[in-house]
């Protein structure tokens, strides 16, 4: 067996640094074009009205609930007596938590107090984060975890 020399040694650690370095610049490629992106532009800018707007939203006090049944996303906005919440507007994005590939618009029509959307989902976790207005143009704005089970 030929001993095992510098030259040996330095191909080895060559072609060992090479395959951790080619993985670790692999994996984040692909972190990087599955992550949804910024929530706001400029976080300073956003922290300097935060609390103000935070204080108004609460004073609303509104509660949001969604549901997905086949085909139909349900969105429920009721104030602090349990009634539907007076929304002079809706809006929101339902994607993935981890990748904006899924991002979808829905179009929601208000019946009985809830918000209806026909959408078709996949399986698995999914956002949904919604901004609305209030009669008296009140922002609300949040962001809504659930799951469509198979």
């Amino acid at each position: 067996m030929a001993p095992f020399t510098g030259r040996k040694v330095l191909a080895a650690f060559v072609a060992a640094f090479g395959v951790i370095i080619g993985v670790n610049l692999l994996m984040a490629y692909y972190a990087i074009g599955t992550f949804p992106g910024m929530d706001v532009q400029n976080s300073y800018v956003a922290s300097q009205n935060f609390d103000t707007e935070r204080a108004a939203q609460l004073a609303l006090g509104w509660t949001v609930s969604v549901t997905y049944e086949p085909g139909d996303l349900v969105v429920e906005v009721v104030d602090k007596s349990g009634r539907p919440a007076d929304v002079a507007l809706l809006n929101a994005i339902v994607g993935r938590p981890t990748e904006s590939r899924d991002d979808q618009t829905p179009q929601f029509q208000q019946r009985g107090g809830k918000f209806h959307a026909p959408m078709v989902l996949a399986e698995g976790k999914w956002n949904l984060r919604l901004k609305a207005t209030a009669l008296d143009g009140t922002k609300f704005h949040q962001r809504l975890r659930f799951e469509v089970k198979g």
